[in-house]
């Protein structure tokens, strides 16, 4: 079965008794590494007893298929359920899983297999999301709604809660990956050196090198009409490990404001006024860029821009086709009609 939405929380803390194995699997590597590590806890209080849990990757499995039943079926010396972790699950192992799904017992072992980023067609995918007896979790980079809730969660562990417009900056200079997420939370939770309110200036200054540099270099490029910067700037991110969905969702949030500040000028501000009344606030070393940028672009081609962004996170989620190309593809079109609007 597949488990996706608000109800993955909820079963990676308590897995259903009768599921022998799951499946993580997504873009947002840090979201598959927590909800692996949460599934695991709730199976064994410590996931590295080498007497409760075994780690497996795909090339022990390849050279060893018989190993995953093996592991599941056998008995903890100490009592209590078995972990299995499979790490870097990939679509040649879905053969072996079908298999494995055919013969395991609900009070054997629960397997916990990882997986990077899976099309819809995926037979690894299709194999745990068929089983009965197996659940397929997908991992996506965090919504609005999400990455709040992370963000109140994570600064509430330390006794902290962000002011309106400092959550509104950090929801907009994170969320790309969750270990990233957590990371700058942490590192902003230090900063504040105990229990308090998170001002704009507090997140200002402690948040959003790591999370936020790579996805803004391509998508003020693609505004910009750079074409030459953008390729540039998509390799850099793609390298960073940088989800494409979590990139097309950055450069939406961008020409949204460019579409809010075109109608602020329409209605009689000037692009001055209406950057200096965006919250959050522009930092002062994109402020510049943006208004070159809302002076650019016309209302009706922004829309248009807009319209190319939602297609291609459509595309991404379910045609099958590489995403990385997909995303790539959407902002050299974007960047392509910014250059048209500067020559």
């Amino acid at each position: 079965m597949k488990v996706a939405g608000a109800r993955a929380d909820a079963f990676v803390g308590r897995p259903d008794p009768k599921i022998a194995a799951v499946l993580v699997y997504g873009p947002d590597r840090g979201l598959v590494r927590e909800r692996a590590e949460t599934l695991a806890r709730a199976v064994v209080d410590d996931p590295a007893d080498p007497f409760r849990a075994v780690e497996l990757t795909a090339a022990d499995l390849k050279g060893d298929p018989a190993r995953l039943g093996d592991e599941a079926a056998a008995i903890s010396l100490g009592g209590g359920r078995r972990l299995i972790r499979v790490r870097e699950a990939n679509d040649g192992m879905a053969g072996l899983f079908s298999a494995f799904f055919a013969t395991a017992h609900a009070d054997g072992a629960l397997v916990v297999a990882e997986a990077g980023d899976l099309a819809k067609r995926s037979a690894l995918r299709r194999a745990f999301e068929d089983a009965a007896n197996a659940a397929a979790v997908p991992c996506y980079a965090d919504d609005a709604r999400s990455l709040g809730a992370v963000i109140a969660e994570t600064l509430g562990a330390h006794g902290l809660k962000a002011a309106p417009d400092a959550l509104a900056f950090l929801a907009s200079n994170l969320g790309s990956d969750r270990s990233v997420t957590r990371a700058e939370l942490e590192k902003l939770a230090l900063y504040m050196g105990g229990p308090g309110t998170v001002t704009l200036g507090d997140a200002a200054a402690c948040v959003g090198d790591s999370a936020a540099t790579s996805l803004d270099g391509a998508v003020f490029a693609a505004g910009a009409g750079d074409l030459a910067a953008l390729e540039k700037a998509l390799g850099r991110a793609f390298t960073e490990g940088v989800a494409p969905i979590a990139l097309l969702r950055a450069a939406n949030r961008h020409f949204q404001r460019l579409h809010w500040l075109r109608g602020q000028m329409a209605a009689g501000r000037s692009v001055e006024q209406a950057v200096s009344a965006l919250r959050p606030p522009v930092l002062f070393l994109h402020a510049d860029a943006l208004k070159a940028q809302a002076r650019r672009w016309p209302a009706d081609r922004l829309a248009r821009v807009l319209s190319i962004l939602l297609e291609a996170e459509l595309d991404c989620k379910t045609t099958g086709m590489p995403d990385v190309a997909v995303c790539s593809r959407a902002l050299l079109r974007i960047a392509q009609a910014g250059r048209a609007g500067r020559d």
